[in-house]
Parts: structure tokens; C-alpha cells; sequence
């Protein structure tokens, strides 16, 4: 990509709801620096999800403008646990765990970023030599009415939730991560500005030039409400199929679909504000609009053609209530009751989960709602079960 120094600076804040200080930004751009670009990641569940892609696409853009950008992975700071945005502690993590979440972040990551033309470190590498003398060194830096003005920690602190001491570690590691790799720009949510300013302060501390901080909002998840996140049951996945996908896309309340758009999907903020337009004057449906961010989202993430699938498969299923032309089939063999199919299906973890989904009214057979939990499996062969509008499965037996 090929900018002025004035439309990068453009480029780059555009999206970003703080930065300290594009002033500095800009001047950095316009004396033509090669700038070392960094985000952190710590390995605390299984999969990114979209609100890790909001600062992947910024990210993303310093590559294309030429800057050296290193994505981050916290496989130390993953020990502590990042309290940012918290009311409560995070639990320890195994070495074994992190270790396993780590394999596929790589590749994760790579939905959205060249992986070609960025580097991946591991804060292990510099956190983990550090002596009891070292770390009494850089706590020293650093006083717990700095720490306590923190809104997370200040919450927890007025409101008697506790605070273990090891939490504390954790910006002071985040800040010692800029210093060991005297980065120039940070990347963050909105919740982490506390700990990007610390960095800055640290480098001040060590003679280097202070990093650019640079944020992006938060992006709610699917409930509307709560920040994204697995452990909240409330993420989308980049790694998950197109049409699950769209289909969680399609079931954000209608607040939220302009934020999506922009967020999620990317989309410029003119075209967002068109959208706010014309869906204020009823020239366009929510549900159209969810279906344009979906089909967008789920391409960016698989392909156009995918997208494009998953939005005819979601109209076809949904809207039309018609049979998705191609499903798996599943052996349901010995299995006397709904709940054993659903179990044996993969669409609920446990027997007792199972029969709450059929409580719920979420559960068919060959269309027809099954609303018993203890429903005996009595269908003819073969029969097409479903769970909600997206999930399908088409069930047969052997013969005894």
C-alpha cells in the first residue's frame, strides 16, 4: 500500500478511540521511521475470535504501509492472567494448557494477517530468565496507587472483590514486554490502555523512545451485552464454518449491527453511516443489513463464495424453513431416547444438556417440534433432526 505520510497517519487512526499521541504518530511517519509495531495475545483459550480481529486488522494495515509488525503471543503473561476488563481473577494456567492453545494461533491469526511478513515472539523469552532481584526492580518502578487507578482493579478494590497479588505482575510484565523489544507502536483493546501507557513510561525509564498507544473499542459479543469471549459463550470464531458464522451474525440485536459493520466487518465509516441512514428511514430492513454484514464477515474469513453460500443456505433453512441440500448422517444405532441422539450427535455436551434443549423447544424431527426431555427415538428411517436453524443431521439405524 502506498501512502503520504499524511494519509497513513489517516489510515491508521481511523477506527482507533485513543492514541497517545497521533501527534507523535504523525511526526514518527513524517521523518519516514520504519516503525516496530506490537500486539499481544496471550494463550488463554483455544480460538480468536472477532474481537481479537479488530486490532489484527489494524495490525494488519502497518504491514501493508511497510512497518515491521511483531504479533506478540503471552505465553508467560498467560501464567498470571490478564485481569484487564475482570471483576474477578482469572485462574492458573497449566504450562500444558498454554502449550496446547498456542498450535493453532499461528494459523489463526493468519485469517487476517500475512503471515509472511510479520514475526511472532514469545514473551517466555525475556520473563522467564528474570531473577526475584529483577522483578523487585521493575516493581519498583511502579507504585499500587498507579496500580489501584486502574478502573478494573479500582471496582474490585471499593467493592471488597479481591485481589491476589500476582495479578499486580501482569502490567508490569505487559510494559516490560515494550522495553525488552523497544517497540515504537502497541496495539490494544480499549481495556488494555492502562498497561500500553505503563510500557510507555518504562521505556521513558530505560533511555528508549516512548511507544505509540494506540486502542480499539470492544466488541460485544452475540449477547448483545458483554464483552467477546468463549469462556462467555458469547464469541465468533474465525476459524469456525461459514454458515455458523452467519448464522450467529444474524441472531445480534439490531443495536448492534451498525457496530458490526464497522467493527467486524470492516466496513468504512461512510458506508456505516449509510447504513444508519437508510435503515432510519426504513429504506433498508435490519435483517438485510445483518445478512450483507454476515455474508461479509463469513467471506473474509473463507472466501466469497463461501459467504455467498452461507447466506443462501441461512435463507433457504431459515427464511424458507427448507432442508439444507447436503448434511451429515450419523449412526444412531442402541439409541433408545432423543437425548441419546442429540449426546451421540455432538449438538450437546452432556445428557442433562441434551434434554435442556428439548426442553427449550429447539429440537425437531423431520420438522416436527419434540418438546419431552425423556422422548423415546422412534423415528422412522431415515430421519432428519435438527437443533435450532443451523445444525442438522440426518439419523438411520442399522437394521437389528
Amino acid at each position: 500500500m502506498s501512502a503520504t505520510p499524511a494519509e497513513a497517519a489517516a489510515i491508521l487512526a481511523d477506527g482507533c478511540d485513543h492514541i497517545s499521541t497521533r501527534e507523535e504518530l504523525e511526526r514518527r511517519l513524517r521523518d519516514g521511521e520504519r516503525l516496530h509495531v506490537k500486539f499481544g495475545i496471550d494463550p488463554t483459550g483455544s480460538e480468536l475470535h472477532l474481537g481479537h480481529a479488530v486490532v489484527l486488522h489494524k495490525m494488519q494495515q502497518f504491514v501493508e504501509l511497510g512497518h515491521r509488525v511483531t504479533l506478540l503471543i503471552g505465553d508467560y503473561t498467560a501464567r498470571i492472567g490478564d485481569p484487564s476488563g475482570r471483576n474477578d481473577a482469572r485462574p492458573p494456567m497449566t504450562g500444558e494448557k498454554i502449550d496446547q492453545n498456542m498450535r493453532t494461533y499461528r494459523e489463526q491469526a493468519g485469517r487476517v494477517l500475512d503471515l509472511e511478513r510479520i514475526e511472532i515472539m514469545y514473551n517466555s523469552t525475556w520473563l522467564a530468565p528474570l531473577t526475584t532481584v529483577d522483578w523487585i526492580r521493575l516493581l519498583s518502578k511502579t507504585t499500587v496507587a498507579q496500580i489501584l487507578e486502574r478502573e478494573d482493579f479500582k471496582t474490585r478494590y471499593t467493592s471488597g472483590t479481591p485481589i491476589a497479588l500476582h495479578e499486580l505482575l501482569y502490567p508490569v510484565a505487559q510494559a516490560f514486554d515494550s522495553v525488552a523489544m523497544r517497540a515504537d507502536v502497541e496495539l490494544g483493546g480499549n481495556d488494555q490502555l492502562f498497561n500500553l501507557l505503563l510500557g510507555r513510561a518504562y521505556q521513558i525509564d530505560a533511555g528508549q523512545k516512548p511507544q505509540v498507544c494506540m486502542t480499539t473499542p470492544i466488541l460485544e459479543g452475540t449477547d448483545g451485552v458483554r464483552r467477546m469471549g468463549k469462556s462467555l459463550g458469547n464469541y465468533i470464531s474465525l476459524i469456525e464454518p461459514a454458515h455458523e458464522q452467519f448464522g450467529k451474525v444474524m441472531r445480534l440485536p439490531d443495536e448492534l449491527i451498525a457496530r458490526y459493520a464497522r467493527l467486524a466487518a470492516f466496513w468504512p465509516a461512510s458506508e456505516v453511516a449509510k447504513l444508519e441512514r437508510e435503515m432510519g428511514t426504513g429504506r433498508r430492513s435490519p435483517m438485510d443489513a445483518k445478512k450483507d454484514i454476515a455474508e461479509a464477515i463469513a467471506a473474509k474469513y473463507h472466501g466469497t463464495a463461501a459467504g455467498r453460500e452461507a447466506r443462501e443456505r441461512f435463507e433457504r433453512t431459515v427464511q424458507r424453513r427448507e432442508l439444507p441440500d447436503e448434511m451429515p448422517t450419523l449412526d444412531a444405532s442402541g439409541a433408545r431416547k432423543v437425548a441419546d441422539v442429540l449426546l451421540r450427535a455432538g449438538f450437546a455436551e452432556s445428557k442433562r444438556a441434551a434434554e435442556r434443549l428439548i426442553a427449550q423447544g429447539g429440537v425437531r424431527i423431520d420438522g416436527e417440534a419434540v418438546t419431552d426431555p425423556g422422548a423415546p427415538w422412534n423415528a422412522s428411517d431415515p430421519a432428519v433432526l435438527s437443533v435450532g436453524s443451523r445444525r442438522f443431521v440426518r439419523v438411520f439405524r442399522k437394521p437389528d
